[in-house]
């Protein structure tokens, strides 16, 4: 069983990517806002005490941002996962923008994250999400005993602790056992 704090990067700044009219993954390429930098030294302080040995981020702009942060203020070196990424809401990366996301959003939740039975969507179910991101865990907490710090998004959140409003900035606490994946 190891302990991981799941922590939700800090406030990104898409007014870089919407400003050049930058669509679909560009997205991923923002980085923190002033806000988003004050919430991963803010989260960075309050898990100081927990005496994490492992870091891991999503491979996403802001998630890494954060990462650098904590990781930083934690004298931790910083591993990327991609599977730690966050959910796609088109697998084609073709969305053009928040509406976009919105929309796929929108849908997902009404099919509470699954696709309806028979029928596929363009949008990464919440099975698939938690698949992943424990693929990613099982990978990460093998070479570490301690506690371990995963800054990734609210939907891997969402997918590994049912939790649904993980505010940016903030974390939950998640015990992993591997023995739940076989």
């Amino acid at each position: 069983m190891t302990q991981i704090y799941l922590v939700r990067h800090g406030q990104p700044d898409y007014e870089p990517i919407d400003s050049r009219g930058w669509p679909g993954m560009a997205a991923d390429t923002a980085p923190l806002s002033l806000q988003g930098t004050k919430q991963a030294e803010a989260v960075a302080d309050l898990l100081s005490g927990i005496g994490a040995t492992y870091l891991v981020s999503s491979p996403f702009t802001r998630a890494l941002h954060s990462a650098a942060i904590i990781g930083h203020r934690l004298a931790l070196g910083v591993r990327v996962d991609y599977d730690l990424r966050d959910w796609l809401p088109d697998h084609t990366g073709s969305w053009r923008g928040t509406a976009d996301v919105r929309a796929a959003r929108a849908e997902f939740d009404a099919y509470d994250g699954e696709w309806p039975e028979g029928v596929p969507r363009p949008w990464e179910p919440l099975s698939r999400v938690r698949e992943r991101a424990r693929a990613a865990l099982a990978r990460h907490t093998a070479s570490t005993d301690g506690p371990v710090l995963a800054i990734t998004h609210s939907m891997v959140i969402r997918a590994l602790t049912g939790e649904q409003d993980t505010a940016h900035g903030s974390h939950e606490y998640y015990r992993y056992d591997p023995a739940d994946d076989v």
